[in-house]
């Protein structure tokens, strides 16, 4: 049996029977081999003195994260390296990110403040938002890895360890991360239909990572996110199942008041549209796995369903027009020629393509 695997077993035979209480912030230690930027280094020894700037640096930055986290934010940093720490920042609520885990390393360079931290994601090989790349990446403009005006870089006098958290978690892990990617700002009625595809392969990416951290869960927290998993997995699954239905926009299901895992009135809508391979996905793959993976946790899902129906699918609804997506290529065929309804329409998204550099001229017989 691997270490990984040894400790997640002991982390579940702990959980057993109760729940843990873990802090915001937590002081261990030793790094953890499985830390992205553990490694040792020729100038590691000098980052446990404590008459170091470096030293000095993190220790207000350690007071400030254990005074001001949140608690949807949590981490842990080194007694032997001070300049290493780990976070862990829970999804929010109304986001398809909701009761996702996302696991940062980070690592302050030698010279810091005068340069930003460097932070790595624990991606597991997926793109699951345009600022965390599959190979760990983070793109920030506080972290000096995307551009952006002179307020938003770091600023050595007043940005902190706190701030890059607390912009990970409401700026990159947002409500619509489509409009993350550049250029789509400024047409986002445009862009509506992209976003909520988008917004559906997030969250199916965030449970694809959230089985790997199961399976593999970063050192240190592996109570913390089995016990997580486990507290969340009713509500993720009903999710999955309201979804599927499409009883509520992706990323919008919450629990009502009585807890009972149904969606209340405020989340529900009568106009929700996903799309055929999303339902396809949860039902076929998405949903059983997380049913396995939950049960793996030691989760009760006595009364939850383990395996998903989607009733659009089985009453086989009429088809609905497929919505035209200004930003595909024009190809009418036949159907196009006999179709006069939506004229103005059609011109107007022709206008738009033409503005945009979307549409070629005739005369090109190039295909984009």
């Amino acid at each position: 049996m691997s270490s990984s695997h040894h400790k997640q077993k002991e982390a579940a035979n702990t959980m057993k029977g109760r729940e843990q209480i873990f802090n915001v912030f937590d002081i261990v230690s030793e790094v953890p081999d499985d830390h992205f930027f553990g490694s040792p280094s020729e100038e590691a020894s000098s980052y446990s003195t404590a008459n170091s700037n470096l030293s000095k640096r993190a220790m207000k930055e350690w007071k400030i994260l254990e005074q001001n986290l949140p608690d949807s934010i949590y981490v842990r940093v080194y007694e032997n390296r001070i300049d290493l720490m780990r976070a862990v920042i829970i999804g929010a609520a109304g986001t398809p990110y909701h009761d996702g885990l996302f696991f940062f390393d980070i690592q302050l360079p030698s010279k810091y403040p005068n340069y930003p931290p460097e932070v790595y994601f624990h991606s597991f090989g997926h793109d699951l938002n345009p600022n965390l790349y599959n190979n760990g990446r983070v793109c920030l403009s506080l972290l000096n890895t995307w551009q952006g005006r002179s307020a938003e870089k770091w600023d050595p006098r007043a940005s902190t360890l706190l701030q890059v958290l607390l912009s990970i978690q409401a700026l990159v892990l947002n409500e619509q991360p489509f409009f993350n990617e550049p250029g789509t700002s400024f047409g986002r009625l445009i862009f509506q239909s992209r976003s909520r595809v988008y917004t559906e392969m997030a969250f199916q990416l965030t449970w694809e990572v959230a089985m790997n951290l199961v399976h593999r869960p970063p050192e240190h927290f592996e109570a913390f996110v089995l016990q997580h998993f486990c507290t969340r997995s009713v509500a993720v699954l009903d999710a999955c199942r309201e979804y599927a239905n499409e009883r509520v926009w992706v990323g919008y299901y919450c629990m009502n008041q009585g807890g009972d895992g149904r969606s209340s009135s405020l989340c529900s809508s009568s106009n929700v549209k996903v799309s055929a391979s999303f339902k396809k996905s949860l039902v076929e793959s998405l949903y059983p796995r997380l049913v396995q993976t939950f049960q793996s946790c030691g989760a009760d899902l006595n009364g939850t369903p383990k395996e998903l129906e989607s009733e659009v699918i089985i009453n086989k609804q009429p088809k609905r027009k497929q919505m035209i997506d200004p930003t595909m290529h024009e190809n009418k065929g036949e159907a196009g020629k006999h179709n006069n309804k939506g004229g103005i329409f059609m011109k107007a998204v022709d206008r738009i393509k033409t503005a945009l550099g979307w549409k070629k001229k005739k005369t090109d017989s190039k295909q984009f």
